[in-house]
């Protein structure tokens, strides 16, 4: 099978067998006696620390999609000058408008702007009333917050030994 080409074509040209495992090119991993990283071996030998794993991917071509990046925009859109650019986005919103100016009619453009122009009603306004949770939880964060402080005063106010009634501790 060697002598399917020439010697002068073989030497210059990129046609190398595949090696072992499919892989693309020769192993170029060191050999034992060449690792430079040993452990201990029987009888207190060294021996040669544990080869890498192959990878996974080994025998595979990558795409060139992979390793290349790939182009975002269309071609020639790049080079246009900073005035060039300008016109032809000036030239693309013309002409969205005049695609734009020919749909609906009055009636619906009088019905769109009345709507703008209408006026909010405004929230009402908050009063003493509960709100009834759809949460599982029992307080709400300000109510935790209030119960937090509320115990932070009492512990202090024990320290101290100031005596106040349990009314001045309640949330």
């Amino acid at each position: 099978m060697s002598e399917a080409y020439d010697k002068d074509v073989m030497g210059s040209s990129q046609i190398r067998k595949t090696g072992e495992g499919g892989r693309v090119g020769a192993d170029r991993r060191k050999t034992d006696a060449e690792i430079r990283r040993t452990k201990l071996g029987p009888g207190g030998t060294r021996v040669a620390a544990k080869r890498y794993k192959d990878r996974k991917d080994v025998g595979t071509q990558k795409q060139a999609s992979d390793r290349v990046q790939q182009p975002e925009k269309e071609r020639g859109s790049a080079a246009l000058s900073a005035k060039e650019a300008q016109r032809k986005a000036y030239k693309e919103r013309k002409a969205r408008e005049r695609a734009g100016a020919g749909a609906g009619t009055a009636k619906d453009k009088e019905k769109a702007a009345s709507k703008l122009l209408t006026k909010k009603t405004p929230a009402k306004a908050k009063t003493g009333e509960k709100i009834d949770r759809t949460t599982k939880r029992q307080y709400t964060r300000d109510e935790k917050k209030k119960m937090v402080r509320a115990g932070k005063r009492l512990e202090k106010d024990l320290r101290k030994g100031v005596d106040r009634p349990a009314s001045h501790y309640q949330p």
